[in-house]
């Protein structure tokens, strides 16, 4: 971490986050989770400022997520830090969900993970031709956290759920189709949006508004009979069955990115959803998500999942269990079972 990993700045009105750590494709770290709380608990409460911005520097990413590498070697140092780093990123995921001011975040480029859980609670998110959307945490031996379950399980038909067994990307147009981006505009218009913006930070929705274009087609239009058909089961054997009877190349391919995923991710995740759509509150999904991913950077498939992926790059992780009827309904349950009381996660406050 240096001060510059990611810029806090405020001026005319303006609270401006900026993510800088394109080598890294600005994934999070703690303690820039913690400048960020820290920027918006101080903004929300100054009369000065009217709105707030999220962003990134150079890059070709807004956000590739949490930091796995550091994750990786904290659980092989056993420092603690690991989960500390996700206690403190669904508390900053809380904070901007509740955020009574305008928020807008411009979501060009890669958002994954993490960075999703910045953009999604923001109230505008800008979407661009450059937009890759996706949460692919089932291939590294976790699940779609971040406020997935809330985000992914309101989203038209069977489509998060085949977003967190497949970690398939989404563009721009598919983002905006989805609500998961409010505004579409051209990469080449963010700059003199964002300045915009800067001069008049009180009139942000009309700025938005009035600089929107016409995204291309989207494609998930086409895929929904397909996905709300074959994704339609809240087993993931029965989807299995469903994928393997169905004789499209499709089909075909989706089956081939779930026998990637780690077992016992695809099936918390399927569950993590089931649940989370039917919560009222979201610091009662954060509560779920916290709870699992205190479970699950425990069992041996995330470090498996880093190593073949991210470190050896083998990309021939062994998962245990290697198969989904050797994961039972009592292990699922246990990993979403409540935490001690002092273990438990806790909001920044309200609702």
């Amino acid at each position: 971490m240096t001060e510059n990993d990611v810029i806090i700045a405020s001026e005319g009105g303006l609270g401006r986050i900026t993510l800088n750590r394109p080598k890294a494709l600005h994934a999070l770290t703690r303690d820039m989770c913690d400048m960020i709380i820290a920027a918006v608990h101080t903004w929300e409460v100054d009369p000065a400022i009217a709105a707030i911005t999220i962003d990134h520097s150079e890059g070709r990413g807004f956000c590739a997520g949490g930091d796995i590498r550091l994750l990786f070697e904290s659980l092989q140092n056993e420092d603690g830090a690991a989960l500390d780093f996700f206690h403190a990123e669904y508390r900053m995921n809380h904070l901007l969900f509740t955020l009574r001011k305008p928020s807008v975040c411009f979501m060009d480029g890669i958002v994954m993970g993490g960075g999703a859980g910045l953009a999604m609670p923001c109230r505008h998110r800008v979407a661009t031709e450059s937009t890759a959307f996706a949460m692919p945490e089932t291939g590294i031996g976790l699940f779609p956290d971040v406020g997935g379950g809330w985000f992914l399980s309101r989203l038209p038909g069977r489509i998060g759920q085949w977003l967190a067994l497949t970690g398939a990307r989404l563009n721009g147009a598919d983002c905006l189709a989805l609500d998961l981006a409010t505004h579409y505009l051209p990469r080449e218009a963010l700059s003199d949006v964002k300045m915009h913006i800067g001069k008049h930070p009180e009139a942000l929705e009309n700025i938005l508004r009035a600089a929107k274009d016409e995204p291309p087609p989207s494609v998930i239009a086409q895929l929904r009979e397909k996905i709300d058909r074959l994704f339609a089961a809240d087993r993931i054997e029965d989807i299995v069955a469903a994928l393997e009877a169905d004789t499209s190349l499709w089909a075909a391919e989706q089956l081939g990115e779930i026998a990637k995923k780690a077992p016992i991710s695809c099936k918390v995740a399927l569950q993590q959803l089931a649940r989370g759509h039917g919560y009222t509150r979201f610091s009662d999904n954060m509560m779920m998500e916290y709870r699992i991913v205190s479970r699950l950077i425990r069992k041996p498939d995330f470090i498996e999942g880093v190593r073949a992926f991210v470190i050896d790059k083998d990309n021939c992780p062994h998962w245990m269990p290697q198969h989904f009827d050797e994961v039972t309904n009592d292990e699922i349950e246990a990993i979403f079972a409540p935490l001690p009381e002092h273990e438990e996660w806790t909001s920044l406050g309200r609702d």
